[in-house]
């Protein structure tokens, strides 16, 4: 069965407000086999919400809208939904004696307007709000010839979760045909969207039943392999063979089979070699140690590290001499080098990273301008220097770069 997910609230149109319900939502319905085929955001204006319904209803089998159930002029979902399926709302007078109770159990007096919240829609059954005031609304029906499911939900986050997961998970059980759904996440490390695709699009698109979509961001790809069918085992063999094509295929850039990030991955690969790692960054300015700081349990293999922006810092925490650095310039594939070395030494770290480079926007020159980065890896022993030039804001450079970083440490412990 499909499914259409409309968040209703003007505010939810402006840059100001989010819908996340919606990813909860989606979650939940995945687990039934359900597929959240659109998603829908609409204002508050009633003849806007009323169409949007009848789209829904004409297109999926299942109809969740959330907010617009409270007491003001602008809660207009039960009324858009009944003049949607043609059907007529009554106020539940049970409702309203709960309204009372409850405002009076807080002594405060029930304004008239939060009647609205009892009007429900005939044939609906009542889905009761222990987090709040407006209940939602559960409607077996018929649209056209077809058999649909509207479910109005309230809009904030903890009641929207508290009731579908206390009310609507059961029923949906009940009624949805039983289906399962296999995911794998695969996820592939300094490689371009096109390029990737280019090399693992005739792979999936041989697979027709399992979706495949693919997102970039920031040096980082990441596979989204989704199949459902009557069966786990059947549905997560599917997954399982395509992902494993896809490894094949893009071996030497994947380093997460499981949805894990790069730096859940380098430190995976720390603990297997029982060897830490220490950091000297400059343009970077500490992104790449607030990265692996950000994973619980990293003190076991990142020793730490500096934020050497200046010269004189380069050199005194992590050694660089003087005369590499006005002979070379402080971004170059020398100083970079060093800085990985140095900050392995002062450490007694197993591995030392080193960044340099010109984030920009100022800054640059012909020679050496804005983008170029260089990147080292140091054990004492062998010391692997990358060099690279990236486009965009001063923000994304960091971002390439402390990804740059990451992966070529992934892949000199792999």
């Amino acid at each position: 069965m499909n499914c259409e997910i409309i968040a209703v609230g003007s505010e939810l149109l402006t840059p100001y407000r989010q819908d996340t319900n919606s990813l909860f939502l989606t979650d939940r319905l995945l687990q039934l086999g359900v597929n959240v085929t659109f998603k829908t955001i609409v204002g508050d204006r009633l003849a806007n919400l009323a169409n949007a319904i009848r789209i829904a209803l004409g297109r999926t089998d299942i109809v969740i809208t959330m907010g617009g159930l409270g007491p003001t002029e602008d809660d207009l979902t039960r009324q858009a939904v009944a003049e949607a399926l043609g059907i007529r709302l009554r106020r539940n007078p049970d409702i309203v004696g709960a309204l009372y109770a409850r405002f009076a159990a807080r002594r405060i007096q029930m304004t008239d307007n939060n009647a609205r919240q009892a009007d429900v829609l005939d044939g609906s059954v009542i889905l009761e709000n222990g987090r709040g005031t407006a209940p939602g609304q559960w409607l077996d029906t018929v649209y056209g010839e077809h058999r649909k499911l509207v479910i109005l939900l309230p809009g904030p986050p903890t009641e929207v979760k508290a009731m579908f997961d206390d009310q609507c998970m059961d029923r949906l059980r009940a009624v949805v045909p039983k289906r399962t759904i296999a995911m794998r996440t695969l996820k592939a490390a300094m490689i371009g969207e096109s390029q990737a695709d280019a090399r693992i699009a005739p792979i999936y698109t041989k697979y027709k039943d399992v979706d495949t979509t693919i997102l970039a961001h920031t040096g980082d790809i990441t596979l989204n392999l989704i199949c459902s069918k009557g069966d786990q085992e059947t549905a997560q063999a599917r997954v399982d063979e395509l992902a494993g094509k896809i490894e094949e295929e893009l071996e030497e850039f994947i380093y997460s089979a499981q949805a894990e990030s790069l730096e859940q991955i380098v430190l995976y690969y720390l603990g297997m070699h029982a060897s830490t790692l220490a950091v000297a960054e400059s343009c970077t300015g500490g992104l790449v140690a607030q990265r692996l700081t950000s994973i619980s349990g990293s003190s076991r293999s990142f020793v730490g590290g500096a934020v050497v922006y200046s010269d004189e810092l380069k050199t005194l925490f992590a050694g660089v001499p003087p005369s590499m650095i006005e002979a070379n310039g402080a971004v170059s594939k020398e100083v970079a080098g060093a800085l990985a070395e140095g900050i392995r030494r002062k450490t007694s770290a197993t591995f030392g990273l080193g960044v340099t480079g010109i984030a920009g926007p100022g800054g640059g020159s012909e020679e050496k301008p804005v983008g170029l980065v260089y990147v080292a890896v140091s054990d004492g022993k062998q010391t692997d220097v990358v060099e690279r030039r990236f486009g965009g804001d001063r923000e994304h450079i960091r971002a390439w770069t402390s990804q740059l970083a990451l992966d070529l440490v992934r892949r000199r412990l792999k």
